[in-house]
């Protein structure tokens, strides 16, 4: 089956809500996991959310979150989706290829399981570029699952001193001769006017073992970041989100006792919002706008 063809648009959604007097807004890019949307994702961090504004608001931090939640340019057919069932026997070929165009499910890019290529990986990094200059800009970034994957690449292309990618070199959206193309990495950086981020968050993230995305990871990514790990996962497995542990420098790990969803009773979202509270303790808020 051929991959399906990518969006032309991206969608984003956003917790809006005006920025109280005294306060300094801190946005934090959200990126959905596979299968899902960038509503969905708001929607199963709503307590997230609202525990996140309540913690950060007071003195000193005067901090305002407002969370950006992009909708990923691939939209998987049912049977791109792990655990699918094809409908009856008795359905007719035209009621298949129906449902088969009526998934509200996306994904970043599509792993090729024959050749382990990372299909689509350029238009779905471009995506994240586009929500990001949509947004002004953002401050972290928060990620689950493929997402979260992404969000350390994200942090990585932004870092300062900036990396180079490495001149024709192969793309990691093809197994072939193809060469890579960084554009998204120029366009990613415009978009937050060179500023690196300030922290990364990862939910049940993982390495990408690709040899073409090897200079994301080396040397290791500096940004500061904060790992969730859930002890049930049997989603991504340890040695993956392992990986990306190994390739973080000094990262924060926190073991749930759950499996592949991102936390949102008050005890986890606590660990996080006391996290976040630390990237901004020495210095300030104020002091953000310099980064």
């Amino acid at each position: 089956m051929s991959a399906p063809a990518p969006q032309t648009t991206t969608t984003t959604t956003t917790t809006t809500s005006s920025v109280p007097k005294g306060k300094t807004e801190i946005k934090i890019l959200m990126l959905h996991g596979y299968t899902q949307s960038g509503p969905l994702f708001s929607s199963k961090t709503k307590a997230l959310a609202k525990l996140l504004a309540k913690t950060l608001s007071p003195a000193p931090f005067h901090l305002h979150p407002t969370l950006v939640f992009p909708t990923a340019p691939h939209r998987l057919r049912p049977s791109d989706i792990p655990g699918y069932v094809p409908g009856g026997d008795g359905a007719e070929d035209g009621e298949e290829d129906e449902e088969e165009e009526e998934s509200d499910s996306w994904a970043w890019f599509r792993k090729d399981e024959a050749t382990g290529a990372y299909r689509g990986f350029e238009a779905g990094m471009e995506s994240i570029a586009a929500a990001v200059r949509l947004a002004g800009g953002v401050d972290g970034v928060c990620g689950f699952s493929q997402g979260g994957a992404a969000a350390a690449l994200v942090a990585s292309a932004l870092e300062h001193p900036p990396r180079t990618p490495p001149a024709g070199g192969p793309s990691p959206s093809s197994a072939g001769d193809d060469k890579a193309d960084w554009s998204w990495v120029s366009s990613l950086r415009e978009a937050n006017s060179n500023r690196p981020l300030r922290f990364c968050v990862v939910y049940s993230g993982f390495y990408a073992p690709l040899d073409a995305l090897r200079w994301l990871y080396e040397p290791r990514i500096a940004t500061p970041t904060l790992q969730f790990v859930g002890s049930l996962d049997t989603v991504v497995e340890e040695s993956r989100s392992q990986g990306l542990v190994d390739r973080c420098v000094d990262p924060q790990v926190v073991v749930h006792p759950g499996g592949h969803y991102v936390p949102v009773a008050k005890d986890w979202v606590m660990v996080l919002a006391g996290w976040l509270r630390q990237r901004y303790e020495n210095t300030g808020a104020a002091s953000k706008e310099s980064l």
